[in-house]
């Protein structure tokens, strides 16, 4: 079994192979979310443990390497992500845990990733191969990396052992260690053409495609996630309190809107401000074409100064969306000051 690409990476795949000629220690594949980074590096891990890779640089899928790879337990590979992340795959067979213990396990699942699992590569290191090739450490996304462990993985890439690989993957490079930066050659994976995200997402068999689509950035795999929910309930709550700002209907809506993730809140609401000014400038729209008229009538009345301010608000704001102190004073503080920006 190999690890399959989306049909839009298949030209960073083939920019991508010269690379193998004189492999750096460490790779940081960056892009926004969505787009499948995830899925791209782990076919390249698999690729460099393959022992008889194809000449489009895809692992072959039948070596014992591969074999080891697809049962997810190769010895000269390792993966390292966040706890919550690990919680999402399937229980494993003669799981006797109940669905009730599940669901708590999944609230407490860390959204970090621990300076524990960075020491637990030591030992994986410090032998020797298997095989007799590389040793690949995939980490993901990189910007979970708490401080504790963005300083014991530097120590690392900055006396990487030899034969080792780090593929590691980034939604957000501004949010990683300017050191841990410098020690990595960077890949940049590009958010695929929209007609060709489509094309995918119609193929999935998703209805309104180009409206998810488009709501979700242009990111083919978060608006393939949405879609299957079905649902846009959330997404339309913040809409329509951004639509009609106000102190009195900012704070109905926090507590209820507190209990969605908060980075999505925040990117949410960063889209409905490039319409917004985009409408103002052009009258065009990107995101949310279902809120044309609402869009108008607020970039009728709303100052040019008072959307940058707003702009600049939900940037700032975004960089501590993934750790408030308080989910519902973060969503009353992002409301009011939204509504003061747009009074």
């Amino acid at each position: 079994m190999v690890v399959k690409i989306y049909p839009w990476q298949q030209q960073a795949w083939a920019q991508l192979q010269p690379m193998r000629a004189r492999l750096p220690h460490a790779l940081l594949f960056h892009g926004p979310a969505g787009i499948g980074k995830a899925d791209f590096i782990e076919a390249f891990a698999q690729s460099l443990l393959c022992e008889n890779v194809r000449p489009d640089g895809h692992a072959c899928g039948e070596c014992a390497s591969c074999g080891w790879f697809a049962q997810g337990n190769h010895p000269d590979y390792r993966r390292v992500r966040p706890e919550a992340l690990e919680d999402e795959a399937p229980a494993a067979e003669g799981d006797e845990a109940g669905g009730d213990d599940k669901k708590a396990k999944s609230k407490t699942a860390s959204k970090d990733i621990k300076i524990e699992q960075v020491r637990a590569l030591a030992d994986f290191m410090n032998i020797s191969t298997h095989r007799q090739g590389l040793r690949v450490v995939v980490l993901y996304p990189a910007e979970a990396l708490n401080m504790p462990a963005s300083n014991a993985l530097l120590k690392t890439l900055e006396e990487p052992p030899p034969g080792t690989v780090f593929l590691l993957a980034s939604n957000s490079l501004d949010r990683l260690l300017p050191t841990i930066l410098s020690r990595c050659r960077k890949f940049a994976l590009a958010l695929p053409d929209h007609a060709a995200a489509l094309a995918w997402l119609q193929e999935q068999g998703v209805q309104d495609a180009d409206g998810w689509l488009r709501e979700q950035g242009g990111a083919p795999l978060a608006a393939l996630a949405q879609a299957e929910t079905g649902s846009r309930e959330e997404l339309d709550a913040l809409l329509q309190v951004l639509a009609l700002p106000a102190v009195d209907t900012a704070l109905r809506a926090a507590e209820r809107l507190s209990k969605a993730p908060l980075a999505a809140l925040v990117a949410w609401q960063q889209r409905w401000l490039y319409d917004v000014f985009s409408y103002k400038l052009s009258g065009t729209i990107r995101y949310y074409p279902r809120y044309r008229r609402e869009l108008a009538a607020l970039a009728g009345r709303v100052s040019t100064a008072g959307l940058m301010r707003a702009i600049k608000s939900a940037n700032e704001r975004r960089a501590i969306a993934d750790h408030p102190l308080s989910p519902k004073l973060f969503v009353e503080d992002m409301l009011l000051d939204y509504a003061a920006c747009c009074a």
